[in-house]
């Protein structure tokens, strides 16, 4: 298992921990160990359930306890899991979702279902080179999150979640057809002005969704009203859509070359990580997925996606008042890329529908 670093020290490596092991014997004959807990390697089983997918079983899960009880299974997870005591956490809220996560967590003693995901496919016109990202996330600590891109947009889905967002959501969606400038510096304190700046731009993105649909839906009235089908009228609509969007998508490629330009968060916006850079290359328009406890009552909400650099970009959440800082993660992981774009979009789809 691959665990992020300590919270909030998002560009330090990920940490490893094994949670199980094969030994293969002679005349094809294989025994598993499991490998957690703290009292050693112990007698487990892994099944193959289906194509790219398997689960694992202990058989001996009085290996997983401690002399100590529940209590001392939670401070000994604590100093592996946040590196610090429960002493050194002064914030009850926090306190409460840590302990939701260790008993999330805990209870499946390493009985536990594998799903294959697929790393997401690079094109060399993407913002920058895809993949799995390190963020914070306020008192849930640091998660895993994975980038890819989708024409004209961004997709951050959680490959880790907390109790409020699980994995599998789609925690941020950057538009990368409405890019944001940011007032000068000074401005830039004043979180008001940043709130106005993002709010207009959330707006003209409604209208022209809005608009995009009167159109789509007067084009259906048309096609329904029409004796015969019209081909070289939709034909030459079409084309001039086509010429739009390929104009579209230039200026968007002319915004996001790289010019850094001064960057600092806003009076009053909490950030778990203070490091971050002070400047950017680009801003976007995006939204931003939070809940309640429970995923409950999701709902979507205005933020700006803001890129540092080919290894790290932030999110600042307006409804919150929160930043999130990404960084990539630099293992190697063999054989993990997609073998089609359709194969990723698919596992996308999976993972989500897992989560709700």
């Amino acid at each position: 298992m691959y665990l992020p670093p300590h919270d909030p020290h998002v560009d330090d490596p990920m940490r490893f921990k094994p949670l199980f092991r094969i030994h293969l014997m002679e005349r094809k004959c294989a025994t598993v160990e499991c490998m957690y807990g703290h009292k050693g390697p112990h007698n487990g089983h892994i099944q193959i359930v289906k194509k790219d997918e398997f689960s694992t079983k202990c058989n001996q899960t009085d290996h997983h306890r401690m002399s100590g009880g529940r209590q001392e299974e939670f401070r000994t997870w604590l100093r592996e899991e946040w590196g610090r005591t429960l002493e050194d956490i002064f914030h009850e809220h926090m306190q409460e979702l840590i302990l939701m996560k260790f008993i999330y967590t805990s209870q499946y003693d390493n009985c536990l279902t594998y799903r294959r995901i697929y790393l997401p496919p690079s094109s060399p016109d993407d913002l920058i080179k895809p993949g799995l990202f390190k963020g914070t996330y306020g008192s849930h600590g640091l998660e895993i999150v994975m980038l890819s891109f989708h024409g004209r947009k961004a997709k951050g889905t959680k490959i880790t979640g907390d109790p409020n967002i699980p994995a599998g959501q789609q925690t941020v969606e950057i538009d990368l057809a409405h890019p944001l400038r940011l007032p000068d510096i000074e401005n830039l304190r004043d979180f008001s002005e940043l709130s106005r700046i993002v709010l207009e731009v959330q707006e003209q993105v409604r209208r022209e969704e809005q608009e995009e649909e009167q159109r789509q839906e007067g084009e259906d009235r048309s096609q329904q009203a029409a004796s015969q089908p019209a081909a070289q009228p939709q034909g030459g609509g079409e084309g001039a859509e086509g010429e739009e969007t390929a104009a579209g998508a230039e200026g968007a490629a002319q915004d996001k070359a790289p010019a850094s330009q001064p960057f600092v968060l806003p009076m009053g916006v909490i950030s778990r990580n203070e490091d971050y850079p002070r400047t950017c290359r680009v801003c976007f328009y995006g939204t931003g997925l939070i809940a309640g406890h429970g995923f409950t009552s999701p709902e979507r909400t205005p933020g700006v996606f803001v890129l540092f650099d080919d290894d790290r970009f932030g999110f600042i959440w307006l409804e919150l008042k929160s930043f999130s800082l990404y960084s990539r993660i630099k293992v190697s992981f063999q054989n993990a890329e997609a073998p089609s774009r359709e194969a990723f979009d698919e596992m996308l789809r999976n993972i989500q529908s897992l989560a709700t």
